[in-house]
């Protein structure tokens, strides 16, 4: 019998329902009240397909499931929210984790042990005032686990590398239905490969991480008019040639719709946003800022000492997804960003554009150091990131938007290079976009060893779903 694309063993004696006494959580299927809402992902532009959720409310849920699983000849997924969902988990049953959401810190050994569901927002409000942070996203809202695992882009990465590197153990679900501690001890092949290489080799249920000192932290927003929009990346570009590791930028063009649902103060307005983390004083981080500053008047500013709780809200980003409006988006890697690059994405950005939106992100530093020996995902060749979005109120606006950010990827190819981290790696494109060929086939081997029959798919499939 195939359901989705899945091959699933005779159903005259196994059927999905049959896992539903096996659970304290819950099983939706899809003629069930609630699927809609189930199996829905944050990143609601994707429409996944799954055969069936789990609520899993504990681990013994999560075993039951890829036991049944392994039995029925189904893939199992996972997503606690499913901010990078693709595709490619059409066909499986999609184990929803929000609800293993155990979360310590441990001042004195300067680490902390995070469950499958726990969002980076709780995290980094455990570590106000102790002098720690940890490596999160820019959105709060972000599950920590899933973002560690497909390597991870900070704040603090130049200067301590990605959200992977800080991994030290994780407690999984085996493909065989086992609980098992993953660790440089017990099976380091397995560790290095959840180091950054995703969710494809076991259902990881929570994480052990070192937590780097910060105790002095500065940063925020910078809001400029969308005149200054051009000003605002060309000084990036000068900025950041000298910037020092321990400072962190970001520049932003964005066009708001004209969407009822905005608010009418930001309704199919054009702005700049300057964002910006320094670990150090705020004075030091001031002298930095200074050529943003000068551009012109500053609409609007957040730059103030932060906590690691701050981090989180710098770039105002929803935490939860817009209703009625599709994002369609585009990523790249950049070797270098010069003014013929910020002409270039520009002209293709803006207001009347499908796509209004544009950011560079400054990377560098200490993801340059990171070692591939030590982690699939710990090393991040690239200077910049580049991502644009287009934000789609209906169909017709989806398919232009998506024909606007191909062309604007066709367009950024001469500065575009491979290598990033799997949470910004493009749907369908090879892994030697984000690592290095050897790692790609030592993934592939790690994933033959673990999961030989494929009863785990993750959102990046290593061996192509």
């Amino acid at each position: 019998m195939s359901v989705g694309g899945c091959t699933l063993a005779p159903m005259t004696t196994v059927t999905i329902d049959a896992l539903r006494p096996e659970l304290d959580g819950d099983l939706l299927l899809p003629d069930d009240d609630g699927w809609e809402e189930a199996s829905r992902p944050w990143n609601a532009s994707v429409q996944q397909r799954p055969v069936a959720v789990v609520r899993a409310r504990t681990v013994a849920d999560v075993v039951a499931t890829v036991r049944f699983a392994a039995r029925a000849g189904v893939p199992v997924t996972v997503q606690p929210r499913g901010h990078g969902a693709t595709k490619a988990i059409d066909g499986c049953i999609l184990v929803r984790t929000g609800e293993l959401d155990e979360l310590s810190v441990d001042v004195e050994a300067r680490t902390a042990r995070i469950g499958a569901g726990v969002p980076w927002g709780r995290v980094l409000a455990a570590l106000d005032g102790t002098g720690l942070v940890a490596p999160s996203g820019s959105n709060p809202s972000v599950t920590a686990v899933p973002y560690l695992l497909g390597g991870g882009l900070s704040w603090l990465s130049r200067a301590f590398g990605t959200g992977a590197s800080v991994l030290r153990a994780a407690d999984v679900v085996d493909a065989t239905g086992e609980v098992r501690r993953v660790d440089a001890g017990t099976d380091p092949d397995l560790l290095w490969a959840l180091r950054g290489g995703g969710g494809d080799f076991a259902v990881v249920t929570a994480v052990e991480i070192d937590l780097p000192e910060a105790p002095e932290l500065y940063g925020g927003r910078l809001v400029l008019p969308g005149e200054l929009t051009a000003a605002a990346f060309r000084t990036f570009v000068e900025v950041t040639r000298t910037a020092p590791e321990a400072f962190t930028t970001w520049v932003t063009a964005m066009t708001f719709p004209p969407a009822p649902q905005l608010p009418e103060e930001i309704r199919g307005r054009s702005f700049v946003f300057v964002d910006a983390v320094h670990l150090g004083s705020p004075e030091e981080a001031e002298a930095l800022l200074a050529p943003f500053r000068a551009l012109g008047p500053v609409l609007r500013e957040t730059v103030r000492p932060l906590q690691p709780s701050d981090l989180g809200t710098i770039s105002e980003e929803p935490e939860e997804p817009p209703v009625g409006i599709t994002s369609v988006n585009t990523a790249s890697s950049l070797t270098h960003v010069d003014e013929a690059f910020v002409d270039t994405v520009l002209a293709r950005v803006g207001a009347g554009a499908p796509l209004g939106y544009a950011q560079i992100r400054h990377l560098g530093g200490a993801l340059r150091r990171g070692r591939v020996e030590d982690g699939a995902g710990l090393r991040v060749e690239p200077e910049y990131s580049f991502w644009a979005m287009g934000m789609a109120p209906s169909p017709a606006h989806v398919q232009a938007a998506e024909d606007a950010a191909a062309e604007l990827r066709d367009a950024v190819a001469p500065w575009s290079t491979t290598g990033s981290t799997l949470t910004f790696h493009r749907e369908g494109a090879p892994l030697t976009d984000v690592f290095p060929a050897e790692a790609v086939r030592r993934l592939q081997e790690v994933k033959r060893r673990v999961d030989p029959d494929g009863v785990l798919r993750s959102n990046h499939p290593v061996l192509g779903g």
